[in-house]
């Protein structure tokens, strides 16, 4: 039997730590394309890429000429991904909307249906606030059972978003990022305890390699609602997966129940 079966009612989710290096969004697409045939014999049900996968992220003002409407040619490729591979496909891209930019994410149903569409609210300090426009709102969906909702990489990094979304009822929270190499606490404690301080899941995509003398971390992980890592991955190009119980989220809020709770303190 292989070891990948797994229980119907769960949900098998995949982070692609894809390589930062690849130049052109046909170059991007392709290694996914590649990727898929395997995820789809593990019986993935969703796959997590990281942020501005399809064009890109250190690439300057580049950035302006590979953006593109969010149903441009990039959604048509991915759809035909998704519906080719039975996959669900969560990934970053440059969107232009009017005279506007957007750091987004969209995920695709194997069906082709568009499950979300989000754009980033925070802008760190950084080439980012030279481009993109913030992003207003987060909104959840449902996809086989399971709630989910989509920060995009600074954005995790607030408390107040991921207890915003876990709030709402996110059950997973999916986090596209490009985390330079520099920041291995955020990817390694802070993401983590994001998934303990709200007893739900944390997916956390990251690029591999370096890209026009950025080096990225790495470290992709699917955080668990205790706490622990689920899978973690290294500093090279990989794809890992761990399978999603919503009774471990429901344990862990019923264990620790901040979500409750924290209507009960008086602060002023």
């Amino acid at each position: 039997m292989n070891s990948w079966l797994r229980t119907p009612d769960l949900v098998r989710l995949a982070v692609a730590q894809s390589p930062a290096g690849l130049d052109k969004t046909e170059d991007r697409i392709a290694w996914l394309r590649d990727a898929l045939p395997d995820l789809t014999a593990k019986s993935i049900d969703l796959v997590l890429l990281p942020e501005l996968f399809l064009c890109g992220y250190n690439i300057g003002d580049t950035l302006a000429d590979r953006a593109e409407p969010a149903d441009g040619p990039g959604f048509e490729a991915m759809r035909d991904l998704a519906q080719t591979s039975g996959i669900a496909l969560h990934y970053g891209f440059a969107e232009a909307d009017g005279t506007h930019l957007y750091n987004s994410a969209l995920c695709i149903s194997p069906d082709g249906t568009v499950l979300t569409h989000q754009r980033k609210l925070g802008i760190p300090p950084g080439f980012e606030q030279t481009h993109f426009t913030p992003g207003v709102g987060c909104s959840l969906f449902s996809y086989r059972g399971m709630r989910f909702a989509t920060l995009i990489c600074y954005d995790a990094e607030f408390p107040e978003t991921v207890r915003h979304v876990a709030s709402l009822g996110a059950e997973v929270v999916l986090v596209p990022t490009a985390l330079g190499a520099q920041w291995g606490w955020v990817a390694h404690t802070m993401i983590p305890c994001r998934a303990y301080e709200n007893g739900v899941y944390l997916a956390y995509a990251n690029s591999a390699g370096s890209q026009n003398g950025m080096e990225f971390l790495g470290a992709s992980v699917i955080a668990a609602p205790g706490g622990a890592e689920a899978v973690r991955a290294g500093s090279e190009p990989e794809v890992i997966f761990a399978d999603l119980d919503r009774a471990k989220v429901q344990a862990a809020q019923a264990r620790l129940p901040y979500l409750k709770d924290r209507l009960s303190l008086k602060l002023t």
